[in-house]
């Protein structure tokens, strides 16, 4: 699919799943016009399953990490919108993740390029969530560094003041930023998305 030109590789990659407001609206839609024919659309129902199913890997992984003891941890998360370069959090896989970190009883140390705002206005203020200035500023004290949005800026880290920065040398990504030998070596624990850690 990727090596068809109309197509590409834009967006052939794992992840956490699509969200914003016309991939998953559209789903459904489509959905919904192949029930009012009587046509069962499995390919489609099977597509937004999965999605749905996708936006809980990374906080599936992080707990079974921490042996389920998530409760008083504080978690970095870069990355809120639904894709870069948008301030959008609509069905944007970090709203699950990081609910699914409160419910859990794990505080939230958040930053994005471009929608602290926006965050700030779907959860306004709340003891669990602390919006911070910048990407270095999430990680200093957190017990881990959780990636859901693959921002240029996230790209190329300082993985020593990572290292020293986080509580736990550990990163979840939800977005494969980075190549897990080059990881290996500066100690960090590393779990991406369809891959195996070095």
């Amino acid at each position: 699919i990727g090596s068809d030109p109309r197509i590409g590789y834009h967006f052939i990659y794992p992840g956490l799943g699509y969200g914003g407001s016309c991939f998953p609206k559209d789903v459904r839609a489509l959905i919904k016009t192949a029930e009012g024919v009587k046509f069962d659309a499995k390919l489609l129902r099977a597509v937004e399953e999965r999605n749905n199913a996708q936006k809980s890997v990374l906080f599936d992984k992080v707990s079974h990490y921490f042996k389920g003891a998530l409760r008083g941890k504080t978690f970095a998360v870069w990355g809120l919108a639904f894709k870069p370069n948008t301030d959008d959090m609509r069905e944007a896989p970090s709203r699950m993740l990081m609910e699914a970190l409160w419910a859990a009883g794990a505080k939230v140390q958040a930053y994005d390029p471009e929608a602290m705002q926006e965050c700030q206005a779907i959860y306004g203020l709340r003891e669990d969530l602390l919006l911070c200035g910048t990407k270095e500023a999430a990680v200093r004290g957190a017990d881990a560094l959780l990636i859901c949005t693959e921002w240029k800026s996230f790209r190329a880290p300082s993985f020593d003041a990572l290292k020293d920065a986080l509580t736990t040398p550990v990163i979840f990504d939800g977005r494969n930023l980075y190549d897990p030998k080059v990881i290996a070596r500066y100690g960090i624990e590393y779990f991406s998305i369809g891959r195996m850690a070095a």
